[in-house]
């Protein structure tokens, strides 16, 4: 990569690092390949109108990445010696099929949501709109929300990422087949806004309406009393700039929205203005020099900020139970008791076993047992039980995938660090057309009518001195690349960077038609979303991507009266056509 003026600046106060490679700026002059510029000028990386010049780069110097791509890794990364090849094979664990036996993406068995990450992120991005749940289809990135509508709990009977594949002979938690997915149309708004803009141009919403009949449940017991939702992956770029802000920066604007909207009582309290204990992840920041005392990083992933650390994020996450993946920390599998008992039951599961399974060499001989009917049973409800920490024992006891389990995970604590350096390390896409006269107007408006105030334009990360897991640890200290103690310098890092996210990393409440699970979501980032019809083929949007247009998003916030967004939405309906279009450009530039 050839550094630019301002991203050699991000690096001059960082040369005391270890494994810094030198770099210059041997060609200033270079023009960026960023899309339509204004004629005759390199303003690239300028001032122009009103941006200022450090808004071409959302994700900060060391976080924006000059190519049209969600995949490329940050100038933190390329400007560390190793790093770079350590972000490729991290790459690789993202972009490949696992299988049930072939090393190195070995998983999958006994059930598992998709075959492959990048199936759920198309080019890394946000998942697209589906009119069948089918998991092997590239782009689908739902996962099905199945949970009680009294308590919004989750049900039991399958796991929370629910299953819709399994290895033969077991039958998948969900028939995947009696899943409907029907798209409704909006007639009319709950609030009474017109579906006509005062102009005469219309808009039209959709929602989906998801169907899972109890047949559909291979568990035993079947799940009673409860309702579905969809809920998309988003773009995964930037999420270690995310993870970089301090607990204590997001909780301060936490404080200040309280003053004006109702937040989450499940995180805020609101007596005290501060968040509640269990916003937190629930193991202590590493020694690392942190302010955080014994509490553990701020849950801020997934649309119900769930999540704390990217080391416990939405992706750590996914590359063991999304895949069915064991690693040293998690020795079990991602099932069901009732999923287990279920198959335990199924003379057809206990015949083919019984048929296919008596060789050592069989990938199902873990389940033989003695090769009778209620020794095969007997051992399938075991093995399929063990889906808990305190089933490890029971779970290393056995032969698992036709070979000794031994203690020998299927990803390695190295090849868990290099996936996290990659997911740490992904790079935002710079700003486009920010000398657009017509973007520059959007960005006035898009402040004048209210949406800065959940979009949050710019955000300035702190010292990122990270969370790190016991699988990063355990790999550093088995090959001494951390004897100062210092975890951190080992994932890229981004201290004291300006980003522009555009999101204020609060839960609002929109009150859509079959709106999210418990209604609070997470202010989704802006940054880059205008490249993703040309990166994925798709601009859905929404934690559903009933969006299909950055129009359709917007109005989406005006449904009810009761939303946090309601007051802006009808700012922008009543704009003239050409500055609802600039409003529209300036989102797509950012």
């Amino acid at each position: 990569m050839k550094l630019n003026k301002f991203t050699a600046m991000a690096f001059a106060g960082l040369l005391s690092l270890p494994l810094l490679t030198a770099c210059s700026d041997d060609n200033e002059s270079e023009t960026p390949n960023l899309g339509p510029l204004s004629p005759n000028e390199n303003i690239f990386g300028k001032a122009v109108g009103n941006f200022s010049a450090e808004e071409w780069y959302p994700g900060g110097l060391l976080g924006t990445t000059e190519e049209v791509s969600y995949s490329s890794p940050a100038p933190a990364v390329e400007n560390i010696a190793g790093m770079e090849e350590d972000f490729n094979t991290g790459e690789d664990f993202f972009e490949h099929l696992y299988t049930f036996e072939q090393e190195p993406r070995k998983g999958l068995g006994p059930a598992w949501v998709r075959n492959s990450c990048i199936a759920c992120h198309p080019a890394y991005g946000h998942g697209k709109r589906q009119t069948e749940y089918r998991a092997n289809t590239i782009g689908n990135g739902y996962l099905l929300v199945i949970y009680h509508p009294d308590n919004n709990a989750y049900i039991s009977e399958v796991t929370g990422m629910p299953q819709t594949k399994a290895m033969t002979p077991f039958k998948a938690p969900i028939d995947e087949n009696q899943i409907q997915i029907d798209w409704k149309t909006v007639t009319a708004m709950e609030s009474g806004l017109p579906m006509t803009f005062p102009d005469g141009e219309t808009y039209s919403l959709i929602y989906p309406e998801v169907r899972i009949p109890q047949s559909a449940f291979n568990t035993n017991p079947k799940p009673e009393n409860y309702d579905v939702r969809l809920e998309s992956t988003i773009g995964i770029y930037g999420t270690g700039l995310l993870d970089a802000l301090d607990d204590e920066e997001i909780e301060k604007q936490w404080a200040a929205e309280s003053k004006y909207v109702e937040l989450n009582p499940a995180m805020w309290d609101k007596a005290a203005g501060k968040f509640k204990p269990g916003a937190y992840y629930s193991a202590a920041y590493n020694n690392t020099g942190t302010h955080h005392g014994n509490r553990g990083p701020l849950k801020r992933f997934t649309y119900a900020m769930t999540r704390g650390s990217l080391q416990d994020g939405a992706g750590a996450n996914a590359i063991w139970n999304i895949t069915n993946v064991t690693r040293s920390d998690r020795h079990f599998l991602y099932t069901t008791p009732a999923w287990a008992k279920a198959q335990s039951e199924d003379q057809e599961v206990i015949s083919y076993i019984k048929e296919h399974g008596a060789s050592e060499t069989s990938i199902l001989h873990p389940y033989y047992a003695d090769g009778t009917d209620e020794g095969i049973a007997n051992r399938v409800n075991e093995i399929l039980s063990c889906s808990s920490i305190a089933k490890k024992e029971t779970f290393d006891k056995y032969l698992f995938q036709g070979a000794p389990y031994n203690g020998k995970e299927e990803m390695s604590d190295k090849q868990y660090y290099q996936f996290m350096v990659w997911h740490r390390g992904l790079a935002v896409p710079a700003a486009r057309n920010l000398g657009d006269e017509d973007v520059q107007r959007g960005k006035a408006l898009f402040t004048q009518i209210g949406c800065a105030q959940c979009h949050r334009p710019s955000w300035k990360t702190g010292n990122d001195n990270m969370w790190v897991d016991a699988s990063i640890k355990a790999y550093a200290d088995a090959n001494g690349l951390a004897k100062d103690g210092d975890y951190t310098k080992l994932l890229p890092k981004f201290p004291n960077q300006t980003i522009w996210p555009y999101t204020d990393m609060v839960q609002h409440r929109l009150f859509m038609i079959n709106d999210i699970r418990t209604g609070w979501c997470r202010t989704t980032p802006l940054w880059g979303r205008g490249l993703s019809r040309m990166l994925t083929g798709a601009d859905d949007r929404l934690h559903d991507t009933r969006a299909r247009t950055v129009i359709e998003a917007i109005m989406w916030h005006g449904y009810s009266k009761q939303s946090d967004a309601y007051d802006s939405t009808v700012k922008f309906y009543n704009l003239p056509k050409k500055d609802r279009d600039a409003v529209v450009k300036f989102i797509e530039a950012i």
